[in-house]
């Protein structure tokens, strides 16, 4: 058996690693900052886009495909943009044997490519929303990277849409951040606070940028879905134009955001422990594996069809699996604790003739989560049991988020809780208030709440008059 994973507390990062490695959810590639997604890591992945591509159909998008690479001349057009960009950009400067006579960018994001050609879709009112969703990879060259969370190439989601006002692209703006925050609440039990990114925070080019923020299990803050009023900033730059309702021309309001498999480490953080993953049930590969036991080979022909008859029984509701391994009731047990199973179900000879089965939530420890359920029946107990394990994941998880976010009443106070939590905190919102904080403290804005207290009060570095209050944490 794999020796014990390295305790969260002894090392978190090191506890990460070994996770992502022995649960099989991605491997090291050849190339540096890359990585191989498995089909564990992969089906997970695939989960997670299916919870969200229902949401966005819902909201009347839909999926296109532009291309990977973009010229360099249409970064440069948007000065911003190609300033927050250029230290991560991949270049291509040859191809087919000779030297390009435009340098090629490989896609970073697809804001300029999309701006590009929505200037060619849009010359009418009636054109316009433009909702579209790209499912892809993008490349941006990290210096220090980490499976999952910060990798030179990683796949997401990145909408693109267009409005022939400002109050309608806000709208949308507002709305996908909705969208990934019901989907973090109640598809990965992620407790969010949903917020407005600072000026120095947001995103290049942006007039506005909102985002979700999650707290992880070693108490930092990791960016867990983004979206963006990009005003008429990218339409100026592409001339994305049209005529209006009075005839007359003027340029769109555009929007951006995004969402990646940086996601499947913040669900690993917030909810793995020391023998591993807990996947929520409604995004897991696998949300009840069923573990026959025996000794002999008498028992196991006794115990093997009671369990393929279980599967049967569940398949059309869940995915499920039976572990027919050559390997001890032990060795599967741990083995799917590491991956995080939500459920296990253990049939021996004695629960066939009893007519029962052993339910054992990955959630819960030990004896704890451990029930004996009759087998008539079973659909509706693993049914009503995945809700259960659900809900208290979410419920675990924002209990521990909010039992480490404290609300300073000095810079010195938030100081030692920006070293172990967050910190929920007046700020003027001045770019050299927030610079000096992250110099002294490590500790960036995280956001600053759509849910404000009201009234205001007095900056907790600088001490002059603030109208709002700000999340501040160490961050992935």
């Amino acid at each position: 058996m794999a020796d014990k994973l390295t305790a969260r507390s002894e090392d978190y990062s090191k506890w990460y690693n070994e996770i992502v490695l022995r649960a099989e959810m991605a491997s090291y590639s050849p190339v540096r900052g890359s990585m191989v997604i498995r089909p564990y890591g992969y089906t997970l992945w695939e989960n997670m886009q299916a919870g969200l591509d229902r949401r966005f159909k819902a909201t009347g998008h839909q999926n296109a495909y532009f291309p990977l690479f973009i010229p360099m001349s249409f970064l440069q057009k948007e000065k911003e943009h190609v300033a927050g960009f250029a230290p991560e950009l991949a270049v291509v400067t040859h191809a087919g044997g000779e030297q390009l006579e435009e340098p090629l960018v490989v896609r970073p994001t697809s804001e300029t490519i999309i701006g590009y050609m929505y200037a060619q879709w849009v010359k009418s009112y009636r054109d316009l929303p433009i909702l579209i969703n790209c499912w892809n990879n993008v490349v941006r060259w990290e210096l220090r990277t980490r499976l999952f969370l910060r990798t030179a190439e990683f796949l997401w989601q990145e909408g693109h849409t267009a409005h022939a006002t400002a109050e309608e692209a806000e709208a949308e703006t507002r709305q996908m951040l909705d969208v990934y925050a019901d989907f973090a609440v109640n598809d990965m039990a992620i407790p969010v606070i949903p917020g407005r990114k600072s000026e120095s925070e947001k995103f290049p080019g942006a007039v506005r940028s909102y985002s979700i923020e999650a707290m992880m299990g070693d108490k930092k803050a990791l960016q867990s879905g983004t979206s963006h009023f990009l005003g008429q900033n990218f339409a100026k730059a592409f001339d994305i134009k049209f005529l209006n309702k009075a005839n007359e021309l003027e340029f769109a309001w555009t929007t951006s955001w995004g969402f990646s498999t940086r996601m499947i480490g913040g669900i690993i953080m917030v909810h793995g422990d020391d023998q591993g993953l807990k996947l929520p049930p409604k995004l897991a590969p696998i949300q009840a594996v069923v573990v026959p036991i025996f000794r002999n080979d008498d028992e196991k022909s006794k115990v093997m069809p009671v369990a393929e008859s279980l599967r049967q029984q569940l398949i059309d509701t869940i995915r499920v699996k039976v572990d027919d391994r050559e390997e001890t009731p032990g060795f599967k047990f741990n083995d799917w604790e590491m991956r995080g199973v939500p459920l296990r179900i253990e049939v021996g000879p004695k629960d066939v003739d009893k007519g029962t089965v052993v339910l054992a939530r990955r959630d819960l420890p030990g004896k704890e989560g451990r029930s004996f359920v009759p087998q008539a029946g079973l659909v509706e107990a693993v049914r009503s049991m995945l809700t259960t394990i659900q809900s208290d994941m979410l419920k675990c998880a924002t209990e521990f988020r909010d039992a480490n976010t404290h609300e300073p009443k000095s810079y010195d106070e938030f100081k030692t809780i920006v070293e172990d939590g967050f910190a929920r905190a007046w700020w003027c919102g001045d770019r050299q208030c927030e610079a000096e904080i992250k110099e002294e403290t490590k500790a960036t804005t995280r956001c600053i709440p759509l849910e404000q207290p009201g009234g205001s009060g007095v900056c907790v570095h600088c001490g002059k008059p603030a109208q709002e209050v700000a999340i501040f944490a160490k961050a992935y």
